[in-house]
């Protein structure tokens, strides 16, 4: 049996896409029993990329198994367009701002961490590894990777398209309408444990671990529990406060 459909994807899906037709109708035939999950992925679109599937008007979920004539439209993740009345794709919302990030991306969850995201990273995870966490923990997958997206368990994840960690950065941030979230140095860079902050006693205690000429200059210190590494609002700190307000003046 051959099933001849139509398919539309929107907005950034666009972007997935290779030979094929952008931002308009797809005529598209193929033979067997498919499910519009499965239909969607054969077009190079991971199934975390999307919030919404219309099919002849109605909402429906990743099982649905595809009819001839099927008109079909692929949405992004919603930002701020309410779809209430609409049947979403997970049980559980996307925007949990938890994320855990593949091998390949160290300097984008030191920037999250940097902004005060969870941000669990680590330089030996497999595949099946970073989905299972990814699951287990709500966390959203991030990765540059198509195929690790593609994991049928993988339900939270979003796909990186710049190779540059400033873009990346901003591309997380505006995707998913973060930039009021920003709770800047609250967050260990190094092993992502909450920042407590020293004061009293806990300062007495760390002092002799903060140069004398910084002590001197600053008056608020915090601490990670876990590591025991010290921050304060030096050079770092102004470099960070001018990237996030470049970040969000930017053209989004």
């Amino acid at each position: 049996m051959v099933c001849s459909i139509t398919i539309r994807f929107y907005e950034e899906l666009n972007d997935f896409l290779k030979g094929y037709p952008l931002k308009e109708d797809i005529p598209f035939s193929f033979a067997g029993r498919r499910s519009v999950k499965d239909l969607i992925e054969s077009f190079g679109v991971p199934h975390t990329e999307i919030d919404l599937i219309l099919v002849n008007g109605g909402a429906v979920d990743f099982t649905y198994i595809v009819a001839d004539g099927d008109r079909i439209s692929v949405y992004p993740v919603f930002e701020s367009m309410e779809i209430g009345g609409l049947s979403p794709l997970r049980e559980i919302p996307l925007r949990d701002t938890r994320f855990v990030l593949d091998v390949h991306l160290g300097k984008l969850a030191r920037d999250l961490r940097m902004l005060g995201f969870d941000s669990d990273y680590a330089s030996d995870r497999d595949d099946p590894e970073l989905a299972e966490i990814s699951v287990s923990e709500n966390r959203i997958l991030l990765t540059r990777d198509r195929g690790l997206l593609k994991r049928s368990i993988v339900t939270h994840g979003l796909y990186i398209h710049s190779d540059q960690p400033e873009e990346q950065l901003k591309e997380i941030l505006t995707k998913l309408d973060l930039f009021k979230r920003i709770r800047a140095l609250t967050r260990c860079l190094v092993c992502n444990t909450p920042l407590i902050r020293l004061e009293g006693n806990e300062l007495e205690r760390h002092r002799s671990e903060i140069p004398p000429k910084v002590l001197e200059r600053q008056k608020e210190f915090s601490c990670c529990l876990s590591c025991n590494k010290i921050y304060w609002k030096g050079d770092h700190w102004k470099n960070m406060v001018r990237r996030i307000k470049e970040l969000g003046t930017q053209d989004r």
